[in-house]
């Protein structure tokens, strides 16, 4: 195909990345402040998130499109459901925050009426754990003092356990999306449901914030946020969404 989906995603989500590298939860997270109630309950979050997107991509695995881009090494509710049992032990995890049920229900609702945009959340979700959830997986076992190995499966890939290998595969990835059978039309609507799915994710992490400053303090809170920083994308212009800079929660450079 000559769309060239990857570049265009990448070039078409620039300024939602760099929105969500600056929400002040993240400007907390990359300085080492990971409050475990909050952190616990943005993984019930998602794994409510990833529950709806690898069921819907299962569902649509015979789709010319969405079937493409499955990929069972990036599947992470199993890994999700592995640190819930650690944070929550015998008790319920949190219910789905306002923020995390909208992005819930939207994957459902485009699951049943273009099942293609599916591939707009696993791009934004799958490729910002791959990288940037590297970086956040090591500051949150130093900020919360993990044992060894608890805690932060989310943010363990098994299958790519080093960066030579999450760099060929996100090779891989992006010559499958530049592979997709897509008019133009469905290009950009795919681009559209990418920023679309950076503002949800903002969303989610907007309502956990209040917790996160009454945790450290509105002073400190305000101190570690007031920055603004350069997206990833804007630092490295040739990268894969995802290399190097975290958000992964999501993070993007493919």
């Amino acid at each position: 195909m000559s769309h060239h989906l990857a570049e265009r995603l990448r070039e078409g989500t620039r300024q939602s990345h760099t929105a969500a590298e600056n929400t002040a939860f993240m400007k907390c997270f990359l300085k080492g402040i990971v409050e475990r109630d909050p952190f616990r309950k943005l993984l019930a979050n998602l794994f409510e998130v990833y529950q709806a997107l690898e069921t819907e991509m299962q569902r649509h695995k015979d789709h010319p499109v969405v079937g493409a881009m499955i990929f069972p090494d990036l599947l992470r509710v199993s890994a999700l459901a592995q640190d819930l049992a650690y944070y929550y032990g015998s008790d319920e995890p949190a219910r789905p925050l306002p923020a995390g049920q909208v992005y819930v229900d939207r994957i459902h609702e485009v699951a049943d009426k273009a099942p293609e945009l599916l591939v707009a959340h696993a791009y934004t979700r799958y490729m910002g754990d791959l990288s940037g959830g590297q970086a956040l997986r090591a500051i949150a076992r130093t900020a919360m003092n993990l044992p060894a190995d608890q805690g932060t499966a989310f943010h363990e890939f098994t299958q790519l356990p080093t960066p030579e290998a999450r760099r060929a595969f996100k090779a891989q990835y992006r010559n499958a999306l530049d592979a997709l059978p897509i008019d133009e039309e469905t290009v950009q609507r795919i681009i559209d449901e990418a920023n679309y799915a950076f503002q949800l994710n903002r969303d989610l992490v907007h309502d956990l914030e209040d917790e996160v400053k009454a945790a450290i303090g509105e002073h400190v809170f305000d101190l570690l946020t007031r920055q603004t920083i350069p997206g990833a994308t804007e630092r490295s212009p040739q990268a894969l969404p995802h290399e190097g800079h975290p958000v992964g929660i999501p993070e993007h450079s493919l």
